[in-house]
């Protein structure tokens, strides 16, 4: 079972067992030599395998469409945490989860283990049509027009290993969103599906505002007006012709230029444009595929909620999380089971927010960098039974959203998500920092993010307190330049970078500052200062509190850096210099290191 919105539907399996076969078999020639590690990687990467920083072991990309995650399901992937990872998994910008050190005779364990409950990683990672991202609060938004989950679902499945879609010249990324805000970042998108209605004929129709060509990395493109109103039942039509014109015209030779965003700025838009629209006119010609649901009965069931579920004591949820596997980097979550009534408080300042429903709540959980223990992957399984709708949703910012949540079960839900270590306040602000894996384990990343982030966590919490922790800041940071946390679109930006001092290099970050999703598109953070990664904790600390003093009534914090660009330029400016003959031990040190660090950027498997 799943939500659709506030519909209980039954969701078919993503999960295919001969597939698996295959991938074993592949597994099996490449040990044997009789494929080449080419065409073992070709095979592994579309299906989420990819290799590691560390020789011999590999990080594993669940694929979890339009980030719903099943009771189910979310304890199939405690159990890959637990017994073929390291203990834990982490939540990514496109609502997959990731689990890393996973040595090769594992990963059909993992995958099998996974597809019992219907998980798949096919299309995970590749030159595959990806993991369809949606709005984690469609369904029970105040402001959409209508709940979008069920068309990401049908764009989902048709693409579900399509004889195209696995074999593009580079991978493809779609995004529906049906907020006035964009959770869902249409806007960066290969194509990006705005949800409105049109009146015509007396007649209301469902459709999207479409847009193509979006992208970040190494040319952040904000993806252009494609269609003003694309009728819903034309979804599967359009997507389908994109995937066929871009299969025949993408770029196979220059990995560095293949994105469809390139495609577009080498045609020029129109005519794009006019080669997309007459392949869509083929393909309805030829019979597009249908929408495979009644859009009118979207939405129009409340959830219902299994009776009798048994909950550990408080006491034992919190020796269970305490009890957890951890293996390598990390740190296990911290159980909180003395709380008082200010801990509640903080926690709904940015947390918690009603539902278009009344009398229900979404309860968003923020674990540190989108890091979910074993355990309280189990836990939160138990809680959308017994407070929620059987499901959550992942978000982009690393979150999970308990939807359905009554006002009266608030404070239960709680007290049980603290002594989890759960119960983290500050949800989207510059104490909840989203970042990337980055050296921990990432080929491509210059610098070690987590360690970063968490020390500007902690001193964002310690030093600015209530303030800080219940006004909206994104804060991202990555640990190289292709932005998997997408650090270009937020109000603080933060990617990894080296400065060489005399022969040696020392850690820093571009700090970048302003960008946002606006109705005109995608807005890029600027470069507002180099910052050594020891001074990170206190450049943020500054932003912020420039933010609380100066921002104006109901503006956004992208806004507001976007308008206040040159004095945050000013207050970061003596932070920037840092000279040989003035530098310490450890700012040749990353934090969370105890070795000098050195620049080892290795061939990447195109991971983003």
């Amino acid at each position: 079972m799943s939500q659709f919105g506030n519909a209980t539907v039954e969701r078919a399996s993503f999960a295919d067992a001969a597939e698996i076969d295959a991938f074993v078999a592949e597994l099996g020639k490449f040990e044997r030599g009789e494929i080449d590690a080419e065409a073992w990687r070709a095979h592994r990467v579309a299906r989420g395998a990819y290799s590691q920083r560390q020789e011999g072991v590999h990080m594993l990309r669940v694929k979890i469409p339009q980030g719903i995650a099943t009771a189910p399901q979310l304890r199939a992937l405690a159990e890959v945490a637990a017994r073929w990872s390291r203990g834990f998994g982490h939540v990514t910008t496109r609502q997959n989860v990731q689990f890393h050190f996973i040595r090769p005779s594992d990963l059909e364990l993992a995958l099998r283990r996974l597809a019992a409950d219907g998980v798949t990683t096919s299309g995970a990672g590749g030159n595959t049509v990806r993991n369809v991202v949606a709005c984690p609060y469609a369904g029970v938004s105040h402001d959409e027009p209508f709940d979008v989950t069920p068309y990401a679902e049908a764009v989902t499945r048709h693409f579900l290993r399509h004889p195209l879609a696995s074999s593009l010249p580079r991978k493809l990324k779609f995004a529906f969103e049906g907020c006035r805000e964009d959770h869902a970042a249409t806007a960066i998108q290969d194509l990006g599906f705005r949800a409105r209605l049109c009146e015509e004929g007396g007649r209301v129709q469902r459709g999207f505002t479409v847009t193509a060509g979006g992208g970040t990395s190494s040319l952040c493109t904000s993806g252009q007006l494609l269609f003003d109103f694309l009728p819903g039942e034309d979804v599967l039509a359009l997507t389908e012709a994109l995937v066929r014109l871009f299969h025949a015209s993408g770029d196979r030779k220059n990995k560095n230029r293949n994105r469809l965003k390139f495609l577009v700025r080498e045609l020029g838009f129109e005519k794009f444009r006019g080669l997309l629209q007459g392949e869509l006119a083929r393909v309805k010609r030829e019979g597009a595929p249908s929408l495979t649901f009644d859009v009118d009965a979207v939405g129009k069931v409340p959830p219902t909620r299994p009776l009798g579920v048994a909950l550990p004591s408080l006491a034992e949820g919190a020796v269970r999380v305490a009890g957890g596997p951890l293996w390598g980097p990390g740190r296990p979550p911290v159980p909180s089971l003395d709380l008082c009534a200010a801990d509640l408080t903080a926690f709904e300042a940015a947390n918690v927010q009603p539902q278009r429903q009344p009398g229900f709540l979404v309860v968003t959980v923020a674990p540190p960098q989108g890091i979910l223990g074993a355990a309280q992957f189990e836990a939160l399984a138990d809680f959308a039974l017994a407070y929620g709708e059987g499901a959550v949703r992942f978000s982009s910012a690393g979150h999970v959203h308990l939807r359905w949540v009554r006002q009266i079960d608030l404070a239960p839900l709680f007290a049980r998500l603290a002594a989890v270590g759960l119960g983290r306040p500050g949800a989207g602000t510059a104490g909840d920092v989203a970042a990337c894996p980055g050296g921990e384990a990432c080929r491509l990343a210059i610098t070690r993010t987590r360690d970063v982030a968490r020390l500007v966590e902690e001193r964002i919490r310690g030093a600015m307190g209530f303030a800080a922790l219940s006004a909206p800041l994104p804060v991202r940071i990555s640990g190289c330049p292709n932005g998997c946390s997408q650090h270009h679109l937020a109000a603080i930006g933060l990617q990894g970078s080296a400065r060489k001092l005399g022969s040696r290099s020392a850690p820093q970050y571009f700090v970048l500052v302003g960008g946002g999703s606006t109705e005109d598109g995608a807005r890029f953070a600027r470069l507002a200062a180099k910052i050594p990664a020891r001074r990170l904790p206190e450049a943020i600390q500054r932003l912020t509190k420039l933010w609380l003093q100066h921002r104006r009534a109901g503006e956004s914090a992208g806004n507001f850096f976007a308008r206040a660009f040159d004095d945050a330029r000013a207050i970061l400016s003596e932070l920037e210099v840092l000279r040989l003959e003035d530098a310490r031990p450890e700012d040749f040190v990353e934090p969370g290191s105890e070795t000098e660090f050195r620049l080892n950027v290795q061939e990447g498997e195109r991971a983003v």
